[in-house]
């Protein structure tokens, strides 16, 4: 495995990556926040733009799975290109006609070929700095991923969005993501000059290296339990913005407030990411995900819920607790350093373990508000939200390193 010097925890040779994918998820990340209140707004109800967020989670999951596989089957960058070109297709479907048309039947497969996008660009890169970083600072390095991926998802986007609006209307702003994408794909591919060796064997050999990723779950039942947590990490995240912004407005809160809070949520979010990155590195990591991340993500999603009865819709108390909502999710970060470092080889395929969890939240968490937001309604959506988050605290503590890996900062029984 060749590994380099890092700055600041990131690998020095992959440096214009990380810049690349904080650009490009600022281009897809563009309509989270406004999405589904303005589709809403031109007649949808919540129910069928859940369904369209969960048709696009469905692909997501799907290229999510795949991603560490192909990195290690066909190369990072090829795989990346893969996932630009998907984008860029699923974008011209959805903006050019799919909309314009208003008709679900039409937006459900458009918007779900755009999902096949960004996994295969972003989660290779995550399998690319595996093999790039020391172990005793891949815990850093996968830090610095969550933070520009969620820089660029969740705050760049919404702040662009903002402005965008405005100036631009709806519409263009989502053509505008191409610019984007494109943007961040010539820093990751072009002046990022590294290449992360892809298999060079026999394309029955490749099929089993991507069947790995099945598989693996059986021979290392850790993996799998990871992959469980990681979906629970991000389940509201998918599930807030189909209904949060609805629900909020009944308490005299706006759709432009409501992208204010969100990228506040994710100003948090970024910056423990690296914190817990660091201090997942030194107290351990499956403690960080236990106490900080499951516990804490469950207390302040429950707040999420009930600030705005207890008062009366105060936004300066709900972005107080929306930003420890997105700190505590940032705890879970070090799982992309404890869940490779469960196996000494096949990365890639636990790797694609997890991020099959990261995908498949964008699906479950848009189809547990279209099952239940009818029913129990937003606040015993929420409470669904929080249990979850507890449970996850009781599947990690199973998540145990093997004795012989378990050492220094990385020690975790």
């Amino acid at each position: 495995m060749q590994q380099s010097s890092s700055f600041l925890g990131m690998p020095r040779q992959i440096i214009w990556g990380y810049i690349g994918i904080i650009i490009f998820m600022m281009g897809d990340g563009l309509e989270i926040g406004w999405l589904s209140p303005w589709l809403n707004g031109h007649g949808f109800s919540v129910q069928e733009t859940s369904l369209l967020f969960s048709a696009y989670g469905v692909t997501v999951a799907i290229a999510s799975w795949l991603s560490g596989v192909f990195a290690e089957a066909l190369g990072g960058k090829r795989t990346m290109i893969l996932g630009l070109t998907f984008y860029i297709i699923g974008t011209i479907f959805f903006v050019g006609f799919a909309i314009p048309s208003q008709n679900l039947a039409l937006m459900l497969p458009a918007y779900a070929l755009r999902g096949l996008g960004y996994p295969l660009f972003a989660y290779s890169f995550l399998v690319w700095i595996s093999y790039r970083s020391e172990q005793k600072t891949l815990g850093a390095a996968v830090g610095w991923f969550w933070f520009v991926f969620t820089g660029g998802l969740n705050v760049l986007g919404a702040l662009y969005s903002i402005w965008a609006i405005e100036h631009l209307g709806h519409i263009n702003t989502l053509w505008s993501s191409l610019f984007w994408v494109l943007l961040g794909g010539f820093f990751t591919l072009v002046l990022n000059k590294d290449k992360l060796p892809s298999n060079q064997g026999s394309s029955k050999e490749k099929f089993k290296e991507i069947i790995k990723g099945i598989t693996i779950m059986k021979d290392e039942p850790k993996i799998f339990l990871g992959g469980i947590v990681r979906v629970i990490n991000t389940t509201a995240q998918f599930a807030f913005p189909v209904f949060l912004p609805i629900y909020l407005s009944s308490f005299g809160i706006p759709t432009s407030k409501w992208l204010a809070v969100w990228s506040t949520i994710f100003v948090g979010n970024i910056v423990f990411n690296l914190i817990f990155g660091i201090v997942g590195d030194k107290i351990g990591w499956r403690n960080t995900v236990m106490y900080f991340g499951g516990i804490g993500s469950g207390i302040s999603v429950l707040l999420m819920g009930y600030v705005p009865i207890w008062t009366d819709g105060n936004i300066i108390l709900l972005t107080i607790v929306g930003f420890s909502w997105g700190a505590f999710i940032a705890a879970y970060v070090p799982l992309s350093a404890l869940i490779p470092s469960l196996v000494k080889t096949d990365k890639g395929a636990a790797l694609s373990v997890l991020n099959l969890g990261a995908g498949l939240p964008v699906f479950i968490g848009p189809m547990i508000v279209f099952l239940l937001i009818g029913t129990i309604h937003a606040i015993g959506v929420i409470w669904v939200l929080a249990i979850l988050y507890f449970i996850s605290t009781i599947l990690t503590y199973f998540i145990k390193m093997p004795k012989h890996m378990q050492s220094g900062d990385q020690e975790v029984t």
